[in-house]
């Protein structure tokens, strides 16, 4: 098993240090899902949602919480980030929400934790939206499924 890079020789939580990685295009993508009951979906299609437009309130989340990740995350850094792309698909046979983001930057660290915070947050939204009509949603599948860039190349979930 490979060396935790975030914890020092003592055993105890530090920043990586990252000065000397080598500036390149660093991307990820991850997903996420908010299964929910048939009718709960159908408020969203129908755009009967109570708090509104579910799908935009939670994708503009999205992009925030990638741009606030070294906030949240303790020892992530600060990166510049240069895109977030939320996409939230409607899906019958879930049901419920299927969410993908992507986080672009060139950097000395990848943007995984950008990718699965922009994610998370934009399920965590969709939940908060429809919490009144359905408390027993599930935030299910939240996944690094690409990331690209950086030392250690390129990783495909499945592949």
């Amino acid at each position: 098993m490979a060396k935790l890079t975030h914890f020092d020789d003592q055993g105890h939580a530090h920043m990586v240090d990252v000065s000397d990685k080598d500036v390149t295009a660093r991307m990820a993508v991850a997903t996420s899902a908010v299964q929910m009951q048939p009718e709960t979906l159908a408020l969203v299609t129908e755009k009967r949602a109570k708090k509104g437009d579910v799908l935009g309130v939670a994708r503009l989340a999205g992009i925030m919480g990638a741009k606030r990740c070294a906030e949240l995350i303790p020892l992530c850094h600060p990166l510049p980030i240069s895109k977030v792309a939320v996409d939230l698909m409607v899906d019958e046979t879930l049901p419920g929400i299927r969410i993908r983001a992507e986080v672009r930057t060139t950097g000395q660290t990848g943007v995984e934790m950008e990718a699965l915070t922009a994610a998370s947050v934009a399920a965590l939204t969709v939940y908060d939206m429809l919490k009144a009509a359905e408390k027993s949603m599930r935030i299910i599948d939240t996944q690094v499924v690409l990331k690209d860039g950086g030392k250690s190349g390129r990783y495909e979930a499945g592949a």
